[in-house]
């Protein structure tokens, strides 16, 4: 009897089946630091610990998104080590604020099987918890993925492609909690000056497009590294020997590396909204390859008052390859992509407002 575990394919998935995945993952300072490395983002109140306090925080706090790709990392063995491309995301909520020590376990629920036509290969849905030390929700989020079968004969016993909502509404978000006290977040003493630029909640227009102007490559060692350090093992990104067979002949880039790249673009512009509250959607338009340089843009589709002092943007962010976004590359009539496209993320993020 084998030892090894070769992955699921996608006649081994059930709608319904529920996937409890290994490795707890403890998130720690470390983690930080590579991660700012990695990306370069510069948003204050994840950059200074004075800065979190007096935003009412007990102690420091790390990026929602880190979490994100932790919790990501440990689904990849039981879900997509075995998959052509991961497709796109829905239905994302962050419950919980990261702190450093935090440890994270995740489970999945598969809700949905679509083979393809070419019967080599089929989309899996699946909604994945992520859960700290005691089992309480820290996120959640909903994404599909192709995975290649085993047996181009194999028959899927059910099929089914689940309905997901367009965007988080806006009272559904959750607020960090566990601060200095019962008051919430709190943005009264939101110092605009530190934090790089004076745009209140107040001063974004729905409609707004704003071009992060700034361009990041992303290399072959750096791409590695950040899909190491989230111990994300699916094979597109890492067995050069079987990418040798692919037309392209090259690794694709882990597209979680690239929604942080264009989140730490996004800075130049977007100063005060960082703190991601949801992912409404996401999908990987493109493939995207080391070497390129990343460019990003972003739209206000929408805004929210969340009550004193708190306002919050639905941003689309668009990042490109080798295309600076003055023009705001986009979708045409028939909604195809430009190939220099490789993202288009929708999120909530929290934003102080300027009457406080």
């Amino acid at each position: 009897m084998s030892k090894t575990d070769p992955g699921n394919y996608f006649e081994d998935f059930r709608l319904g089946q529920v996937l409890s995945h290994a490795t707890p993952r403890t998130v720690t300072a470390g983690d930080v630091a590579l991660y700012n490395a990695l990306y370069g983002t510069r948003f204050a109140l994840f950059s200074s610990e004075e800065f979190a306090k007096d935003c009412g925080f007990k102690h420091g706090i790390i990026d929602p998104l880190i979490g994100f790709h932790m919790v990501f990392g440990k689904t990849v063995p039981d879900i997509s080590l075995n998959a052509v491309a991961n497709l796109g995301y829905a239905e994302g909520r962050f419950f919980k604020q990261l702190w450093d020590g935090i440890t994270l376990t995740a489970r999945s629920e598969v809700i949905g099987l679509k083979e393809n036509s070419n019967g080599k290969t089929g989309v899996v849905y699946v909604r994945t918890t992520g859960l700290n030390e005691f089992g309480e929700p820290v996120l959640s989020y909903v994404r599909w993925v192709m995975v290649r079968k085993r047996d181009t004969a194999a028959v899927v016993a059910e099929e089914h492609v689940p309905t997901l909502a367009t965007a988080v509404p806006a009272e559904q978000l959750v607020l960090p909690e566990a601060l200095l006290d019962s008051k919430g977040l709190d943005f009264s003493k939101y110092n605009f000056a530190l934090a790089g630029a004076p745009h209140a909640f107040e001063d974004y227009a729905v409609g707004e497009k704003i071009d992060h102007v700034d361009g990041m490559a992303i290399e072959e060692a750096e791409h590695a590294m950040a899909t190491r350090l989230y111990q994300n093992t699916a094979k597109v990104h890492f067995n050069q020997y079987e990418r040798a067979k692919d037309p392209t002949g090259r690794r694709l880039v882990y597209g979680g590396v690239v929604i942080s790249t264009a989140k730490a673009l996004s800075f130049n512009g977007l100063q005060n909204a960082g703190l991601m509250l949801a992912i409404n959607g996401g999908r990987h338009v493109n493939p995207y390859f080391a070497g390129a340089t990343v460019f990003a843009w972003s739209e206000v589709l929408d805004k929210a008052d969340l009550g004193e002092g708190v306002g919050a943007l639905r941003l689309r962010l668009v990042a490109t390859k080798d295309r600076p976004c003055a023009d705001f590359p986009d979708r045409d009539e028939a909604g195809a992509y430009p190939p220099e496209v490789i993202l288009d993320f929708d999120y909530w993020a929290a934003v102080p407002k300027r009457s406080r």
